[in-house]
């Protein structure tokens, strides 16, 4: 299958796919493992991508576009894949029908996680990290530490990531909402888009996806 996953920030879309690509047979494709793999290994797109990235600007999409197509050419690529974080805006969404259509390939399905903004500034404000260790990460109501501010795992201070912060996490919302959520509608009109709720436990949202994606499929 091809399947593009979208959703907001705090929806657990790098965690779903994962398990979906796993379950699916497919490879997981992440705009972040693109960047960092491209960065890594000192590509030409991965040194163009550092340049803006230094001058803290955003990378401009015909890099992310390069990086995406120059994956997706890759043996398992071409047998199918889960998209996630690309396509981020219609430029990017157009840019990847073209490359299927190139091929006699098109997309099987867009899964649309859906989840209240409420609950999005909850899960991610919620976070914290380790200073010790940012692997070793809590929840403030979902996995609190068995002492308040103090890290299970290696007695290190727990604090808030300045990218967790209610603030920060109202800007991505904003980002989203402006350049991301109107390439669903854009996929609704190709007749793509299967949406559901990314509540409850992460194995119900698991289940929930693969008979959404399954109905598709049928």
């Amino acid at each position: 299958m091809r399947i593009v996953l979208v959703g907001p920030p705090g929806a657990g879309k790098g965690t779903q796919a994962a398990y979906l690509a796993e379950k699916l047979s497919i490879p997981h494709i992440s705009t972040g493992d693109l960047f960092r793999a491209n960065i890594s290994q000192g590509t030409s797109l991965g040194k163009q991508a550092q340049e803006y990235m230094r001058a803290g600007q955003l990378v401009p999409d015909e890099v992310t576009v390069a990086m995406a197509e120059d994956r997706l050419n890759q043996p398992d690529g071409q047998r199918g894949f889960l998209l996630d974080g690309f396509p981020r805006n219609q430029f990017q969404a157009e840019a990847l029908d073209g490359y299927l259509t190139d091929r006699a390939q098109s997309l099987d399905a867009v899964l649309d996680l859906e989840v209240p903004e409420s609950e999005v500034i909850k899960r991610i404000a919620g976070r914290r990290t380790c200073r010790n260790d940012s692997s070793h990460t809590f929840h403030v109501e979902y996995k609190p530490p068995k002492a308040e501010g103090v890290c299970d795992s290696c007695g290190g201070e727990l604090y808030q990531r300045e990218d967790d912060s209610e603030e920060t996490v109202r800007k991505r919302l904003e980002v989203y909402h402006r350049e991301t959520e109107p390439i669903i509608d854009y996929y609704k009109a190709k007749g793509l888009v299967v949406t559901i709720s990314a509540l409850g436990k992460v194995a119900e949202v698991t289940q929930r996806a693969m008979d959404a994606l399954g109905a598709k499929a049928a």
